[in-house]
């Protein structure tokens, strides 16, 4: 049980990566950036763009996991799950999705992430680009 709790929770980490965080320290202190990386053992953090609660900004931070209380973000998570479904539906049996590296892959040569299409070329990618732009278009909608 206690592997698959840390498992999910390196997913939950891995799924901020790349993502704007607010980290509250246990003195209190209020940091914003971009998460860019985590040590899932300590908790350390890499933070890159980052602001504190005085508006003093940082390009690179590195928090010690024993100072973090609190990570969050406000961004709400692309669904990668729903949008490979959605372009299961187009591709049928042609994509696969790799949740803990947060990509789609179409026919084994078009790369999807949360950017878009990421490798490939061609009318399939277009395709599939034109699939995540709708999708992204009903996301924001919610």
């Amino acid at each position: 049980m206690a592997l698959a709790s840390r498992s999910r929770f390196v997913e939950e980490m891995a799924a901020l990566l790349n993502k704007s965080v607010t980290v509250v320290t246990l003195d209190g202190k209020r940091y914003e950036g971009v998460l860019t990386g985590f040590d899932p053992d300590r908790l350390n953090l890499s933070l890159r763009d980052v602001k504190d609660e005085k508006g003093v900004v940082m390009y690179r931070l590195i928090l010690s996991g024993a100072t973090v209380a609190q990570i969050y973000t406000t961004e709400k998570p692309l669904d990668l799950k729903n949008l490979a479904e959605r372009l299961e539906r187009v591709f049928p049996r042609m994509v696969r999705l790799y949740e803990e590296q947060g990509v789609i892959v179409v026919m084994d040569r078009i790369r999807v992430t949360e950017k878009g299409v990421v490798e490939g070329s061609g009318p399939a990618a277009e395709r599939v680009q034109r699939i995540y732009e709708e999708f992204m278009r009903e996301a924001t909608k919610e």
